[in-house]
């Protein structure tokens, strides 16, 4: 019996792959359990359309992120922070500010979580951010921090 898995199956196979395998192994265990599928004809055909969709939605995505990097590189977004007597800020420019800031001065929505900041911003200036898109990409943003 031909089954495609669903699933990675320990010692059989990965997620996709085509397996003969005995009837009642294929029928009572992998199918049973829902890691795998009777690979008939139509369930192959259909498997190798979601591929193909697959990869065409990875590809307009990676377009949408590289479009996403060229625009926060050219960015300089500018950040109000109050000042103590000393002339430092209270606290730390946090992910959040930063996110909050891009989406009210240029309309961009980007999820905090991809701001990747080693270092915390805790003094007025400029300051360069690095940014994790996804599929490898990076994007810079520079940031102004002005006190008030």
């Amino acid at each position: 019996m031909k089954v495609l898995l669903t699933k990675d199956v320990k010692g059989l196979g990965k997620k996709g792959e085509i397996h003969e395998v005995k009837d009642g192994y294929g029928k009572n265990f992998l199918i049973g359990k829902g890691q795998a599928l009777h690979a008939t004809n139509e369930v192959i055909r259909k498997h190798a359309a979601n591929e193909k969709k697959k990869v065409e939605n990875e590809k307009a995505e990676i377009e949408e992120l590289k479009i996403l990097s060229s625009k926060l590189d050219k960015l300089k977004i500018k950040i109000i922070k109050k000042l103590g007597k000393n002339g430092h800020l209270f606290g730390a420019v946090t992910k959040d500010e930063i996110a909050h800031a891009l989406k009210e001065q240029e309309d961009i929505d980007i999820d905090k979580k991809h701001i990747n900041s080693k270092n915390n911003i805790k003094t007025t200036g400029s300051h360069d951010l690095d940014f994790k898109l996804g599929h490898a990409l990076h994007a810079t943003l520079h940031i102004e921090v002005v006190g008030e």
